[in-house]
């Protein structure tokens, strides 16, 4: 009958078996676990409640014995205030012991104990009236009669808390029975189990891995000396696919090849003929701004015709602040790379923008606690950066404003030991959605600016193996951190100084 079953329904008899018998164990242990939380509930909110009150009830009663006789010997009042104290701390877990008893037996018990309570209460009272009104003998004979009122009375205070250490038991041999139970069950299924598993990794080892393996050995893909592990059915399918799927990858990659290399040529061709037409400007404009000057300081031209004038003079020097920029991107700084202090480049750059700073009404405040430490660096490289960041800020805050410089040495994953110098402004700030495009080339969120500043910035930085990033809010200015290695960089390769 077997042997008639076709594999598929064979893998789907011993797949369902096996989830069977895994699920009927888990049933039974969720039982187990279910019967167990709630016998440890019943018995803490009812049995240990409750053994607890019986417990505390027979020590308030054995903390009254022989106060009277304590009385009786030198008729301190004290005594019967203590044992007054100890007779409230009785009545309160008598009630506590009404409130947590939950079988008739105990109830019945309890007023028991309370009516003998009550009786020995009288007599015990008696045996002090008698005693202080100097009645010893009478008091010491009805004395005795109370010490065995209390004697019956802690017998059924002690058979009250023996109900609970009985129910107790009776929980715990319970929980036992369950315990053995669940231990039967699993002794039970986990052989079933392993058979099962065993059978079903049979079926698959001789009936799906042996044939799957010989295909592999003829085709070259699988040996038994290759000392891995292997996939054997991923590598049957990276067989029967394999030529396919090399063929779509390459013809893939052939077509993005010779797309990209479509667009480099003509990215490398415009830039070629850009930079040369850059460069062919600067001598006509040079040429221009020369006679632009002769002709203000040789003609005396009306007021109109001189605003004419300036506002050539000043296109013609925008147009030329385009072209130099853009020749200065196009050919990548070469680094002269020396030890050099970044709080000296600092205020070399202050130093060197303070008319301008002063024309634009801005202040400039340097946190530093000390001196950054010496990097590797191109002072003139580095002082530019710091320049174009604060001449971007001043012309942020036409009506003036504050530019404040934090210098920090930090400890980066990745990187090491840096030092940080954040450049913060109080201007209008950046709008998040420009945070990205800002150091693109020719990207700029001014009119008249050329959008190569903060490119060529970050391309010095990152030169300098280092990283520069914006932080900003609109309206809450905007942050320029700039981040260097503390290593030195020879030919481009970073080498960790020592």
């Amino acid at each position: 009958m077997w042997k008639r079953l076709t594999l598929q329904t064979r893998l789907l008899i011993l797949v369902a078996a096996l989830t069977l018998t895994a699920l009927a164990g888990g049933l039974v242990t969720v039982w187990h676990t279910d019967a167990i939380d709630s016998l440890l509930t019943d018995l803490i909110d009812q049995n240990v409640a409750s053994f607890q009150a019986s417990e505390e009830l027979e020590t308030a009663l054995l903390r009254q014995k022989g106060y009277a006789t304590y009385f009786f010997l030198d008729q301190n009042t004290d005594w019967l205030a203590r044992l007054q104290d100890y007779h409230l701390t009785f009545l309160f877990w008598l009630d506590r012991a009404k409130a947590s008893a939950y079988a008739p037996n105990m109830l019945d018990l309890l007023d028991q104990i309370e009516e003998a309570y009550t009786s020995y209460v009288k007599a015990r009272q008696e045996v002090i009236r008698l005693y202080q009104q100097g009645r010893r003998e009478q008091g010491a004979e009805l004395h005795w009669q109370v010490r065995k009122q209390f004697q019956e009375l802690y017998n059924l205070c002690e058979r009250y808390k023996l109900i609970h250490e009985r129910r107790i038991a009776e929980a715990r041999d319970e929980s036992r029975y369950k315990a053995r139970f669940i231990t039967n069950t699993a002794l039970i299924i986990m052989p079933g189990v392993v058979f099962l598993g065993l059978f079903l990794g049979y079926v698959l080892f001789r009936q799906i891995l042996t044939p799957i393996r010989a295909l592999l050995r003829e085709h070259a893909v699988y040996s038994d000396n290759t000392g891995s592990s292997i996939d054997e059915v991923q590598a049957l399918s990276q067989t029967v696919h394999h030529l396919r799927e090399d063929v779509d990858l390459a013809h893939s990659q052939l077509q993005r090849s010779q797309v990209s290399l479509a667009q480099s040529e003509k990215l490398a061709l415009a830039g070629k003929l850009a930079a040369g037409v850059a460069h062919s400007i600067r001598n006509p404009l040079t040429s221009v701004k020369m006679r632009l000057f002769s002709l203000r300081r040789h003609l005396a031209l009306p007021p109109a015709q001189q605003d004419d004038l300036d506002v050539i003079s000043a296109e013609i020097r925008h147009i030329d602040a385009i072209v130099r920029n853009f020749l200065e991107y196009s050919r990548p700084p070469k680094l002269t790379i020396q030890p050099v202090s970044p709080s000296a480049v600092v205020d070399q750059a202050i130093a060197l923008l303070l008319p301008r700073l002063e024309s634009f009404s801005v202040t400039v405040t340097v946190n530093r606690k000390e001196p950054l430490p010496i990097v590797w660096a191109d002072p003139d490289q580095f002082k530019e950066v710091l320049v174009n960041l604060m001449v971007n800020a001043c012309e942020a805050m036409p009506k003036g404003g504050n530019i404040s410089l934090t210098e920090e040495e930090d400890f980066i994953a990745g990187l090491g030991r840096a030092i940080r110098i954040r450049i913060q402004d109080t201007g209008p700030g950046i709008l998040a959605s420009m945070h990205g495009k800002i150091f693109q080339p020719f990207f700029s969120g001014k009119e008249e600016g050329t959008g190569l500043g903060l490119s060529i910035a970050a391309r010095i930085i990152e030169e300098h193996g280092g990283d520069i990033e914006v932080d900003s809010r609109p309206g809450q200015g905007a942050a320029f951190i700039i981040t260097l290695p503390l290593r030195k960089i020879k030919n481009g390769n970073n080498i960790n100084s020592r």
